[in-house]
């Protein structure tokens, strides 16, 4: 098996070589598929994120959710992720250049019903692969978090195993367009 590095390197070289309207079409396919899964459409409180040019632009789906219920997006702080209320006016480049809301209140783990989250490698069994510093995974494993994991990505960064950690976390399900 290849190692966490191999894996990140091949993914960055095949996303970059899907053309640019096939990512529009393809995170399109990605936003619909979300948005009408059970656990999004009863959810009162979904976390989503916002996207770097490398992954699926789910930009339409922050702005459709907002319209029926309370959209978070994180803020990272320090060694940490916070997720905080989703305002299209109160949003800059913070860390990594990723858009992040620029005040608030820090909204408690425990309140979030469905997350959409973000990697460079899933497995169709839920297995993910962040960037390595490892935001997600430790904001997964905060007590009280039980929000309904999704996974997001294009087909090229679905893979049948991935080098794992007893620290990774399973999503629930895994969106690829």
């Amino acid at each position: 098996m290849k190692s966490k590095a191999d894996v990140r390197r091949c993914v960055r070289m095949l996303i970059k070589e899907i053309p640019v309207d096939a990512k529009d079409n393809r995170s399109a396919h990605i936003c619909a598929t979300v948005a009408a899964l059970d656990a999004v459409r009863s959810a009162r409180v979904v976390a989503l994120f916002s996207p770097l040019p490398d992954e699926p632009d789910i930009s339409q789906l922050i702005v459709e959710l907002s319209e029926r219920c309370t959209v978070l997006l994180p803020r990272i702080e320090g060694d940490s992720m916070n997720f905080y209320e989703y305002n299209p006016d109160r949003l800059s480049a913070g860390a990594f250049g990723i858009m992040e809301p620029v005040d608030g209140t820090a909204v408690s783990p425990s309140e979030i019903d469905a997350m959409v989250v973000p990697g460079l490698a899933f497995t169709v069994a839920g297995q993910r692969m962040g960037r390595g510093r490892g935001y997600y995974d430790k904001y997964l494993s905060l007590m009280g978090f039980r929000a309904y994991k999704i996974g997001v990505c294009y087909s090229e960064q679905l893979f049948d195993m991935l080098p794992c950690e007893l620290h990774d976390i399973i999503m629930d399900n895994v969106v690829a367009g």
